[in-house]
């Protein structure tokens, strides 16, 4: 993700949905959601000293709005974890059990998401290796989204895994990302169809 905007920056993230079936918005909200089982929305958020710095306090903004103003709101669990090392994505994916992963930050030109390492600079993860790991944690997760610049490959490699992915296939400015991730969890929050699939059978 950078500054850089682009007119059909937002209309090209909309088009980056990969699933390994046909399914919308609207199909992700569980009819078996309830106030004492809400869906867990973990955003991981990184964005190290070194690189850019990124509105990602505006984005989870948005997207708590989005939820809180919407018909399922009270189905609905946003965690937010800051500052995402490469060496607690495992553990978190673990201690909260989410439905839908989000992560916000930078992704290179070389297709890798830019986490923090154990000294706060930069370190990034590779495609294959995220992969992986959703490969691994699959018992929960119905959903990932990478907000990041250059995500595409890395939301393929999951969606290998994950019923629904979406990422975005080239530079992605805050203003756009944001929009997204409002729009995205507002639909999701009004949604009227069932969203089972985001809970395990």
């Amino acid at each position: 993700m950078n500054h850089a905007h682009n007119s059909d920056t937002r209309n090209s993230i909309l088009d980056r949905i990969v699933d390994n079936e046909p399914t919308s918005v609207d199909a992700l909200l569980p009819a078996t959601a309830t106030k004492a089982r809400p869906i867990t929305i973990l955003f991981l958020a990184a964005n190290p000293a070194s690189t850019t710095p990124l509105k990602l306090d505006e984005e989870v903004r948005a997207i708590d709005l989005a939820l809180r103003q919407a018909d399922f709101r009270d189905h609905f669990r946003l965690e937010q974890q800051w500052a995402v090392r490469v060496t607690d994505i495992q553990s978190l994916l673990l201690r909260f059990q989410p439905e839908i992963v989000h992560f916000s930050g930078h992704g290179s030109i070389d297709n890798e998401l830019i986490f923090l390492d154990d000294d706060g600079n930069p370190q990034p993860i590779a495609p294959t290796a995220f992969g992986r790991l959703f490969g691994i944690l699959t018992d929960n997760i119905r959903c990932v989204i990478l907000n990041a610049c250059h995500s595409a490959i890395q939301a393929e490699a999951i969606a290998q895994h994950i019923d629904a992915v979406v990422g975005v296939s080239q530079l992605i400015g805050d203003e756009a990302s944001i929009q997204f991730a409002s729009a995205f969890y507002q639909a999701l929050g009004f949604g009227e169809g069932t969203i089972s699939r985001l809970h395990a059978c």
